[in-house]
């Protein structure tokens, strides 16, 4: 790990440390990995090793809270399929700011936008690093194959969208696949692992995994599961100003990640999704 990773890496355990309303698991929410996913290349062939559902239980009162209200708020905000140009009301323009306003306040947002200050990476004044949030995460772009605006980065990452009507690109939050499994538009096809990363964990708060939505397939995602909206937010804003790389590594809490995290026009963020590389024992 080199000096620049080792420093971020610092960085992200103090956005850990201080994210209050990360859930626990086995207390605030439960999961049922169930059975290995088929091969990404065989989705279509009706494998499903996961008959129920991934979520048993989340105690829904977190949702409550400022920033997860904020968030969910946002989730509807959208057109799953790229191709499809987004029409942005001043209602969701309004919404944006308010979760943008609510997250800010939050010891980890101020911990990051500290940092980035530091590094001169972000303006000073609170009004000005919320407008480079915006444009970074909610000024709209065009993805490939369409010619008018039709995505930004927070639908990609965190509401997810659907490619040809049969692949799902992003979707790495796990509220938004919380809440469409509860209204039975997910269907969990079990966990992923490759020859190199660790059997997952119902305790740990790291997932990769397969699904369907929408009649799409994600053959394989990777989220973390139980953090705050204003954790992802910051670890992957530090992730994309911080560094010109694709994959970021990170070492923090139990977990060893690489951050991948694709600049779109060095402007926007066009993914960014948790890695595992392995458990730490310490």
């Amino acid at each position: 790990m080199n000096e620049s990773d080792r420093e971020l890496s610092a960085m992200v355990q103090e956005l850990w440390d201080n994210d209050i309303n990360r859930l626990k698991p086995g207390k605030d929410y439960r999961i049922s990995l169930q059975g290995k996913a088929g091969d990404a290349m065989s989705v279509n062939d009706g494998s499903d090793r996961a008959g129920s559902p991934l979520f048993t239980f989340v105690d829904e009162n977190i949702f409550k809270k400022e920033t997860f209200l904020a968030f969910i708020s946002l989730l509807d905000n959208y057109e799953s399929d790229t191709g499809e140009p987004e029409v942005v009301t001043p209602e969701e323009i309004a919404e944006n700011h308010k979760f943008l306003d609510s997250i800010v306040q939050t010891a980890t947002m101020k911990i990051a936008h500290k940092y980035l200050v530091e590094k001169k990476l972000s303006p000073n004044d609170t009004k000005d690093f919320k407008e480079q949030l915006y444009r970074i995460w909610f000024e709209l772009y065009t993805r490939r194959g369409s010619s008018r605006p039709d995505s930004s980065g927070f639908e990609h990452v965190f509401v997810g969208e659907t490619r040809g009507g049969r692949t799902v690109i992003g979707f790495h939050n796990w509220i938004q696949l919380y809440l469409q499994e509860k209204l039975g538009h997910i269907d969990y096809k079990g966990y992923s692992v490759t020859a190199n990363s660790p059997q997952p964990d119902e305790g740990k708060h790291i997932l990769a995994l397969q699904f369907s939505w929408k009649n799409g397939i994600k053959p394989k995602g990777s989220i973390f599961i139980g953090v705050s909206p204003e954790f992802e937010f910051a670890l992957y804003t530090l992730c994309f100003l911080t560094s010109p790389n694709e994959r970021v590594k990170v070492s923090f809490s139990l977990y060893e990640v690489e951050i991948v995290c694709h600049h779109y026009n060095q402007k926007h963020i066009g993914t960014t999704y948790p890695v595992l590389v392995k458990y730490q024992t310490n």
